[in-house]
């Protein structure tokens, strides 16, 4: 797996989203937080197929952070089963990854 993530989630409202993300960041969960949107959703939910407008909300973290990060949006995400998937981040400037690494309170690797 990779050392760094990009975390994806989604809220039906745009203050929703920005509380999400500045609850993670403020944790040091996430170095740094996007709220995209309003974006539309096509979904099935309860045996029908759904749209609606929500706004999606980016988190990158370490991989270290990933299940604390995934704990956080539990228990703070307004919906009681939000879709949260993770992505690697396969390749990054070093003075990037670094500072995400610093932002979530890891340490630097010992070389």
């Amino acid at each position: 797996m990779s050392d760094y993530l990009q975390v994806s989630t989604a809220v039906e409202t745009r203050d929703a989203a920005v509380a999400l993300a500045r609850s993670a960041v403020r944790a040091r969960l996430a170095g740094n937080a996007q709220v995209i949107g309003p974006v539309i959703s096509v979904f099935w939910h309860l045996g029908d197929q759904g749209e609606g407008e929500e706004w999606q909300v980016l988190l990158n973290t370490t991989a270290a952070r990933y299940e604390a990060l995934e704990r956080h949006l539990l228990a703070h995400h307004p919906w009681q089963n939000p879709q949260i998937t993770a992505t690697a981040i396969v390749a990054g400037s070093a003075a990037c990854l670094e500072w995400l690494r610093g932002s979530t309170g890891e340490a630097a690797p010992e070389s």
